[in-house]
């Protein structure tokens, strides 16, 4: 078995479009959300998302690209660049076919969906773009990023709803730790603030109605009503130990732990019992070897949903059992909103970070305390805490759970 460790990191998030911008604007409990901007939202009882602001595709991409890179693509692309950057990997000095990708999205082009449909209806199926298929599957973003890079492994998409990014880490880590990949970039990417996403996610009512930006995205605050659509992408390089090692990388934590299970109860809400995200995470700290007494700060899934928070509350208790008294435990959605597909990648670096800095992010906005949720969700400012272990959550639609843990790394 390998060791695995994380040497790069590149983000775009609805508070900072590069890795200092985010990890700042979470040490600042910066909000992100905002009202809608990328389309009229006139007759939408959805007004508040958590858009990426002052974002400039041609400041970042060539023509060609943009014909050819839908925007979360776009997103992919800048977060793999800043990682690969950030990593110091040179792509002359190693095996291409040891070095992959695995970027996930929940949904992939959903614009490129509804403006395609729109030409189809108004000017014949002769006027459909030759790149609508190209644009829109949601496996391209990694391809994209692999030609770009040059980089001949593994390269695929985790399509897990909300767990997808975290999967795709999961994944990642696998095909290291078990020896078939030196370097694998993983994440996630989405940008699903369109018409027909914000109608669809209204509609099932997953989504908070509110119109103040502070009281809309709440996690495990009783006042809770759904939660905020945001968009970006969150990538993290994994590599192995002795291959980091001989090339001098920087090394920003070491990955111990992942695990998946499944809940086959229901396609969009939680087992009540949360035995299944429970069970993701005892089977990751088993992975790890690590005991619930480890655990330093648990970066949760916590969208702000009435039944998402109780249940991955109750999952807490039985996974950590005692010790879910004392640990942190904070929902960076609270200012970032839910990326969907993206959201385990972002939350991912929020993991890494605290433990590269010892200082754990707040849930911010956090005012009525549920009897429900009766854990400790650092409300409203960060702490300065020793962060040994960091785990982090995603439950997806489909019933998919998903945990990663990361730990300090200690030369042996």
């Amino acid at each position: 078995m390998k060791r695995v460790v994380v040497t790069g990191l590149g983000a775009i998030t609805p508070i900072g479009n590069n890795i200092e911008e985010y990890w700042d604007g979470l040490k600042q409990c910066k909000n992100g959300i905002d009202k809608i901007t990328l389309f009229d939202s006139t007759g939408f009882n959805i007004k508040l998302v958590a858009e990426v602001k002052n974002f400039v595709p041609e400041e970042h991409f060539d023509r060609k690209e943009l014909r050819n890179y839908s925007r979360f693509s776009q997103f992919a692309a800048i977060a793999s660049r800043e990682a690969f950057k950030d990593s110091g990997l040179n792509m002359e000095k190693v095996d291409p076919y040891r070095v992959g990708i695995i970027i996930g999205s929940g949904v992939g082009g959903l614009k490129d969906i509804e403006d395609e449909k729109e030409t189809l209806m108004e000017k014949g199926p002769s006027k459909v773009s030759p790149m609508f298929v190209p644009r829109m599957i949601a496996n391209i973003a990694p391809g994209n990023i692999s030609i770009e890079l040059g980089m001949k492994g593994v390269s695929m998409a985790v399509i897990t709803a909300c767990a997808s990014a975290t999967h795709s880490i999961g994944e990642a880590y696998r095909y290291i730790k078990y020896g078939e990949q030196d370097v694998v970039f993983c994440g996630g990417t989405e940008s699903n603030i369109t018409p027909l996403g914000i109608a669809g996610f209204s509609n099932i009512k997953a989504v908070s109605t509110s119109l103040d930006k502070n009281r809309a995205s709440i996690p495990f605050d009783k006042e809770r009503s759904g939660f905020v659509m945001g968009e970006g992408a969150g990538v993290i390089v994994l590599e192995e130990l002795e291959h980091a090692v001989k090339r001098g990388a920087k090394i920003y934590a070491e990955m111990v732990g992942y695990a998946a299970t499944s809940d086959a109860y229901h396609l969009t809400a939680p087992s009540p019992d949360g035995a299944g995200a429970a069970k993701a995470m005892c089977q990751a700290m088993e992975m790890a070897n690590a005991k619930p007494e480890d655990i330093s700060y648990i970066n949760a899934h916590g969208t702000s949903t009435k039944i998402n928070d109780k249940v991955e509350t109750i999952a807490i208790k039985l996974a950590l059992k005692e010790e879910a008294k004392n640990v942190a435990i904070s929902s960076t959605k609270s200012m970032t909103g839910h990326l969907l597909g993206a959201a385990g990648g972002v939350e991912a670096i929020a993991c890494i970070k605290a433990i590269e800095n010892d200082f754990i992010p707040a849930t911010i906005n956090y005012k009525e305390q549920d009897p429900e949720c009766d854990l400790y969700y650092v409300p409203n400012e960060g702490i300065n805490r020793k962060v040994n272990y960091a785990m982090s959550n995603s439950l997806g639609f489909g019933g998919h759970n998903s945990t990663i843990l990361f730990k300090k790394y200690v030369a042996e």
